[in-house]
C-alpha cells in the first residue's frame, strides 16, 4: 500500500495519527462484535449456525481484546510491541477464522459468508497498522 493510499485512509499525513485510527477502529469493530455476540449469542448463533456457548466464549474474548486495543489507540504514541502484538493477534484470529470454518465448524450460508468477511476485515485491520507502523518508523528515519 503506498504512503498516499494510506494517508487517504487515515484522513491524515502524520504517522502516529493514522497508527492510532487504524487501532480506533480495530477496537471500535471489535467492541462491537463482542457486544453483538454476548447480547444476541443465541440468535445469531442459529443465523450463522454455531453453538451460542462458542459465541459467548468469543464475545468474552472480543470484549477484552477491543478494550486492550482501545487503551493502546488512546496513548498519544503507541509502544511497537504491543501494536506487534495486536497485528499478529489480528493476523492469527484470520487464519484460525478461516481454519475454523474449513476444518471444525459447520456453518449455515450465513455463517461461512460471515466468517470469510470477518477474516478479512481482520486481516485488513492487521495489514493497516502494520503500514501505518513502518510509515511511523520510515517518518523517524527521515526527521531522525
Amino acid at each position: 500500500m503506498s504512503a498516499a493510499q494510506l494517508a487517504a485512509l487515515a484522513r491524515t499525513t502524520e504517522p502516529n495519527t493514522m497508527l492510532r485510527r487504524f487501532l480506533a477502529l480495530d477496537a471500535t469493530v471489535t467492541g462491537a462484535n463482542a457486544v453483538a455476540y454476548l447480547a444476541a449469542s443465541g440468535p445469531l448463533g442459529r443465523l450463522l449456525g454455531v453453538g451460542s456457548g462458542l459465541l459467548l466464549g468469543l464475545g468474552a474474548f472480543l470484549a477484552v481484546f477491543a478494550a486492550g486495543v482501545g487503551l493502546l489507540a488512546a496513548r498519544p504514541r503507541p509502544a511497537v510491541l504491543p501494536v506487534r502484538a495486536v497485528v499478529e493477534a489480528n493476523l492469527a484470529w484470520a487464519a484460525l477464522s478461516l481454519l475454523a470454518l474449513a476444518v471444525w465448524l459447520s456453518p449455515t450460508t450465513a455463517g461461512a459468508v460471515w466468517g470469510v468477511l470477518q477474516a478479512g476485515t481482520v486481516a485488513g485491520f492487521a495489514a493497516l497498522q502494520s503500514a501505518a507502523l513502518r510509515a511511523r518508523r520510515n517518518a523517524m528515519i527521515v526527521t531522525g
